[in-house]
Protein backbone atom coordinates (compact mmCIF):
# COMPACT_ATOMS: atom_id res chain seq x y z
CA UNK A 1 0.00 0.00 0.00
CA UNK A 2 1.18 3.08 -0.83
CA UNK A 3 1.31 5.73 1.94
CA UNK A 4 -1.19 8.91 1.61
CA UNK A 5 -0.48 11.51 0.05
CA UNK A 6 -2.48 14.68 0.93
CA UNK A 7 -3.18 18.23 -1.37
CA UNK A 8 -5.68 20.72 0.61
CA UNK A 9 -6.23 24.09 -1.05
CA UNK A 10 -8.06 26.67 1.21
CA UNK A 11 -9.72 29.77 0.79
CA UNK A 12 -10.19 30.80 4.15
CA UNK A 13 -7.37 31.90 7.04
CA UNK A 14 -7.54 29.63 9.80
CA UNK A 15 -9.00 31.41 13.56
CA UNK A 16 -6.66 29.60 15.84
CA UNK A 17 -8.92 30.11 18.78
CA UNK A 18 -12.20 28.39 17.00
CA UNK A 19 -10.03 25.43 14.72
CA UNK A 20 -10.55 24.77 11.49
CA UNK A 21 -13.10 21.84 10.22
CA UNK A 22 -11.91 20.62 7.06
CA UNK A 23 -15.07 18.46 6.32
CA UNK A 24 -17.09 21.59 6.22
CA UNK A 25 -14.15 23.22 4.45
CA UNK A 26 -15.05 20.84 2.41
CA UNK A 27 -18.63 20.81 1.65
CA UNK A 28 -18.39 24.64 1.22
CA UNK A 29 -16.29 24.10 -1.68
CA UNK A 30 -13.24 25.95 0.22
CA UNK A 31 -11.41 22.94 0.33
CA UNK A 32 -10.01 20.47 -2.69
CA UNK A 33 -8.70 17.05 -1.59
CA UNK A 34 -6.73 14.96 -3.02
CA UNK A 35 -6.23 11.04 -1.64
CA UNK A 36 -3.09 9.49 -2.11
CA UNK A 37 -4.15 6.47 -0.86
CA UNK A 38 -7.31 6.24 -2.75
CA UNK A 39 -6.09 8.11 -5.99
CA UNK A 40 -2.60 5.49 -6.36
CA UNK A 41 -5.22 2.57 -6.28
CA UNK A 42 -7.77 4.14 -8.82
CA UNK A 43 -4.64 4.64 -11.42
CA UNK A 44 -4.13 1.04 -11.37
CA UNK A 45 -7.70 0.42 -12.86
CA UNK A 46 -8.60 3.18 -14.68
CA UNK A 47 -9.57 2.70 -18.75
CA UNK A 48 -9.19 6.47 -19.52
CA UNK A 49 -6.51 7.93 -21.48
CA UNK A 50 -6.63 11.32 -19.68
CA UNK A 51 -3.98 11.61 -17.21
CA UNK A 52 -4.29 11.18 -13.66
CA UNK A 53 -2.77 13.65 -10.86
CA UNK A 54 -0.60 10.40 -9.91
CA UNK A 55 0.18 9.43 -13.41
CA UNK A 56 4.05 8.87 -12.73
CA UNK A 57 2.90 5.72 -10.67
CA UNK A 58 2.33 3.83 -14.23
CA UNK A 59 5.31 4.86 -16.29
CA UNK A 60 8.49 2.73 -16.16
CA UNK A 61 10.69 5.86 -15.16
CA UNK A 62 9.11 8.08 -12.87
CA UNK A 63 9.75 11.75 -12.76
CA UNK A 64 6.67 13.27 -14.32
CA UNK A 65 4.80 15.58 -12.39
CA UNK A 66 2.76 17.60 -14.71
CA UNK A 67 -0.39 15.76 -13.84
CA UNK A 68 -0.50 17.02 -10.53
CA UNK A 69 0.76 20.23 -10.91
CA UNK A 70 -2.43 20.46 -13.31
CA UNK A 71 -4.74 18.97 -11.08
CA UNK A 72 -3.68 21.64 -8.36
CA UNK A 73 -3.46 24.51 -11.15
CA UNK A 74 -7.00 23.31 -12.29
CA UNK A 75 -8.64 23.13 -8.83
CA UNK A 76 -8.35 27.08 -8.42
CA UNK A 77 -9.84 27.88 -11.70
CA UNK A 78 -13.34 29.11 -11.20
CA UNK A 79 -16.40 26.81 -12.87
CA UNK A 80 -18.13 27.47 -15.83
CA UNK A 81 -20.92 28.60 -13.37
CA UNK A 82 -19.86 31.61 -12.42
CA UNK A 83 -18.44 30.97 -9.38
CA UNK A 84 -15.86 33.83 -8.02
CA UNK A 85 -12.15 32.83 -8.27
CA UNK A 86 -9.98 31.37 -5.38
CA UNK A 87 -8.42 34.53 -3.47
CA UNK A 88 -5.47 34.01 -1.29
CA UNK A 89 -5.42 30.10 -1.74
CA UNK A 90 -3.01 27.93 0.35
CA UNK A 91 -1.61 24.20 -0.88
CA UNK A 92 -0.70 22.15 1.76
CA UNK A 93 1.23 19.26 1.04
CA UNK A 94 1.41 16.40 3.60
CA UNK A 95 4.34 15.03 2.65
CA UNK A 96 7.14 15.34 -0.05
CA UNK A 97 9.20 12.66 1.24
CA UNK A 98 6.52 10.40 0.07
CA UNK A 99 7.37 11.10 -3.64
CA UNK A 100 11.18 10.29 -2.65
CA UNK A 101 9.75 7.37 -1.62
CA UNK A 102 7.93 6.18 -4.42
CA UNK A 103 10.76 6.80 -7.17
CA UNK A 104 11.24 10.48 -8.10
CA UNK A 105 14.34 12.36 -7.72
CA UNK A 106 14.21 15.73 -5.68
CA UNK A 107 14.83 17.70 -8.56
CA UNK A 108 11.52 16.40 -10.24
CA UNK A 109 9.83 17.65 -6.85
CA UNK A 110 11.54 20.46 -6.54
CA UNK A 111 10.54 21.46 -10.08
CA UNK A 112 6.34 20.37 -9.14
CA UNK A 113 7.30 23.28 -6.18
CA UNK A 114 8.20 26.04 -7.86
CA UNK A 115 5.63 25.73 -10.85
CA UNK A 116 2.97 25.11 -7.77
CA UNK A 117 4.91 28.56 -6.36
CA UNK A 118 5.18 30.60 -9.54
CA UNK A 119 1.32 29.76 -10.14
CA UNK A 120 -0.21 29.93 -6.36
CA UNK A 121 2.60 32.94 -5.23
CA UNK A 122 3.16 34.93 -7.62
CA UNK A 123 -0.31 35.19 -9.96
CA UNK A 124 -2.38 34.37 -6.93
CA UNK A 125 -0.92 36.31 -4.08
CA UNK A 126 -1.35 33.14 -1.97
CA UNK A 127 0.64 30.43 0.07
CA UNK A 128 2.50 27.13 -0.60
CA UNK A 129 2.94 24.89 3.12
CA UNK A 130 4.98 21.57 2.43
CA UNK A 131 6.46 18.54 5.29
CA UNK A 132 9.80 17.01 4.60
CA UNK A 133 11.56 14.85 6.50
CA UNK A 134 15.18 15.16 8.07
CA UNK A 135 16.55 12.03 7.50
CA UNK A 136 18.99 13.18 10.53
CA UNK A 137 21.87 10.85 10.40
CA UNK A 138 21.08 8.68 7.92
CA UNK A 139 22.67 8.98 4.74
CA UNK A 140 20.25 9.93 1.96
CA UNK A 141 21.34 12.29 -0.43
CA UNK A 142 17.88 12.49 -2.44
CA UNK A 143 16.34 13.48 0.59
CA UNK A 144 18.93 16.59 1.70
CA UNK A 145 18.63 17.81 -1.91
CA UNK A 146 15.13 18.58 -1.32
CA UNK A 147 15.40 19.91 1.70
CA UNK A 148 18.09 22.31 1.11
CA UNK A 149 15.87 22.65 -1.98
CA UNK A 150 13.14 24.04 0.21
CA UNK A 151 14.96 25.52 2.34
CA UNK A 152 16.49 27.74 0.15
CA UNK A 153 13.57 29.09 -1.58
CA UNK A 154 11.19 29.08 1.89
CA UNK A 155 10.52 32.69 3.69
CA UNK A 156 9.80 30.68 6.44
CA UNK A 157 11.43 27.34 7.86
CA UNK A 158 10.10 25.60 10.64
CA UNK A 159 11.86 22.84 11.86
CA UNK A 160 10.70 20.58 14.61
CA UNK A 161 13.34 18.74 16.85
CA UNK A 162 13.38 16.37 19.84
CA UNK A 163 15.70 17.76 23.27
CA UNK A 164 19.67 17.12 22.75
CA UNK A 165 19.66 16.58 26.41
CA UNK A 166 17.39 13.07 25.79
CA UNK A 167 13.45 12.82 27.10
CA UNK A 168 12.03 14.99 29.14
CA UNK A 169 8.50 14.31 30.77
CA UNK A 170 7.61 18.03 30.61
CA UNK A 171 9.45 19.04 27.28
CA UNK A 172 9.23 16.71 24.15
CA UNK A 173 11.18 18.52 21.88
CA UNK A 174 12.16 22.17 20.45
CA UNK A 175 10.74 24.34 17.11
CA UNK A 176 13.69 26.33 14.94
CA UNK A 177 11.78 29.47 13.37
CA UNK A 178 13.80 30.89 10.19
CA UNK A 179 12.00 34.11 8.83
CA UNK A 180 13.44 35.40 5.74
CA UNK A 181 12.09 38.62 5.33
CA UNK A 182 11.44 40.00 1.78
CA UNK A 183 14.32 41.34 0.04
CA UNK A 184 12.65 44.66 -0.58
CA UNK A 185 11.94 44.80 3.21
CA UNK A 186 13.58 48.23 4.50
CA UNK A 187 14.74 46.14 7.76
CA UNK A 188 16.41 43.32 5.84
CA UNK A 189 17.18 41.54 8.43
CA UNK A 190 16.54 37.71 8.84
CA UNK A 191 15.53 36.09 12.28
CA UNK A 192 15.78 33.36 14.28
CA UNK A 193 14.05 32.17 16.73
CA UNK A 194 13.80 28.66 19.01
CA UNK A 195 10.64 27.75 21.17
CA UNK A 196 10.31 24.21 22.85
CA UNK A 197 7.21 22.65 23.10
CA UNK A 198 4.77 20.00 25.04
CA UNK A 199 2.14 17.79 22.97
CA UNK A 200 -1.27 17.54 24.80
CA UNK A 201 -4.41 15.47 24.05
CA UNK A 202 -5.97 17.95 21.58
CA UNK A 203 -2.97 20.76 21.34
CA UNK A 204 0.26 21.81 21.67
CA UNK A 205 1.73 24.42 23.94
CA UNK A 206 4.86 26.33 22.90
CA UNK A 207 7.22 28.64 25.61
CA UNK A 208 10.63 30.01 25.57
CA UNK A 209 13.46 27.67 26.26
CA UNK A 210 13.87 27.08 30.19
CA UNK A 211 10.06 28.56 30.57
CA UNK A 212 8.33 25.26 30.80
CA UNK A 213 5.28 25.58 33.02
CA UNK A 214 6.91 22.63 34.68
CA UNK A 215 9.89 24.30 35.79
CA UNK A 216 8.36 27.34 36.78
Amino acid sequence: MFPELNNLLNTSPARAEQGVSLTTARERGQLVFLEGLKSSVDIFFQTQEEPYPLQFLREARAGNLLPLYRFVRDALKPEDSGEAAWRYPVLLVDDLSVLLSLGLEAVAVLDFIHYCRATICSELKGNVVALVHDSGDAEDEENDVLLNGLSHQSHLVLRAEGLATGFCKDVHGQLKILWRRPSKSIARQDQNLIYQYKIQDKSVSFFARGMSPAVL
